[in-house]
């Protein structure tokens, strides 16, 4: 197996389940050097376990990625436990399932914002002076969502391209510097997160939600393709067929697209 991370420091926000979890326990089995953030900090201890399981030394920083001086204090940590940082993955995410005439308070789009935008805004801005020293990765993990329009998913969809225009300004940026700027553009992942996800009124849909998860990507094959791109410092990875002919046809034949997109929400597929 590749030891592209062994001993590299890697902080992964969202690490306490789905698509962050298992980033954490594969990055592990090449020995890798772990902070794991998300708000709650049982879920945190579990995968801390698996990850010390697997060969990887993990410390537990409970963070809400929203909360400026939170993200703050997780570089600091970090820093503090391990002396450097070498890879920075910015996991962390909020969903939303609305269309606009569906939400009954328009704040729910600046909590989103806050979480899939700002909550990589803050960990980067914190964490670049120390990348800088490394020459480290960067590494956003954002959607399919974040490239075409979606609808039912105003909200998520306006956090990710703002993450993607962040992240792709960043790169030229940073160009020359040795530190570099990968986005992952998962398509559906039966991850959980949609379990996770809010309605109009600002609460979770539970299992309630349209997506039929039986031909979702695992969670497992998104960390793979993941780890892959970051180890190769790949600009971009979209890893969906269905997403990569849509972004060409997005050229040609903008109005197909919304139409498939439609469909694809409708169908939860």
């Amino acid at each position: 197996m590749s030891q592209t991370f062994y001993e590299n420091v890697v902080i992964i926000t969202g690490a306490s389940s789905g698509i962050g979890a298992e980033l954490a326990r594969q990055l592990a089995a090449q020995g890798a050097w772990l902070a794991l953030a998300a708000r709650h900090a049982d879920p945190l201890d579990a995968v801390a376990e698996q990850v010390r399981a697997r060969g990887g030394r993990a410390l537990i920083v409970p963070t809400d990625v929203s909360a400026r001086e939170q993200c703050e204090a997780l570089i600091a940590r970090t820093v503090s436990e391990y002396g450097r940082i070498d890879t920075l993955v910015c996991n962390a995410a909020a969903g939303m399932w609305a269309t606009l005439e569906e939400v009954q308070d328009p704040a729910l789009y600046e909590q989103i914002a806050r979480v899939n935008y700002l909550g990589t805004v803050y960990p980067v801005y914190y964490g670049l002076s120390h990348l800088r020293q490394t020459r480290g990765r960067i590494v956003g993990v954002s959607s399919l969502a974040g490239r075409t329009g979606v609808p039912a998913r105003t909200g998520y969809s306006a956090a990710k391209h703002a993450q993607i225009g962040f992240l792709e300004s960043l790169r030229v940026e940073l160009l020359g510097s040795g530190v570099s700027v990968t986005i992952l553009l998962p398509d559906f992942v039966a991850s959980g997160f949609h379990e996770r996800i809010v309605g109009g009124d600002g609460q979770p849909l539970g299992k309630g939600h349209p997506v039929d998860y039986r031909r979702a990507m695992s969670t497992e094959q998104c960390a793979r393709i993941s780890v892959k791109a970051i180890a190769a410092r790949k600009r971009q990875v979209i890893m969906s067929a269905r997403g990569r002919l849509g972004q060409w046809l997005k050229l040609v034949a903008p109005g197909l697209i919304d139409r498939v997109a439609r469909r694809a929400i409708q169908t939860g597929r």
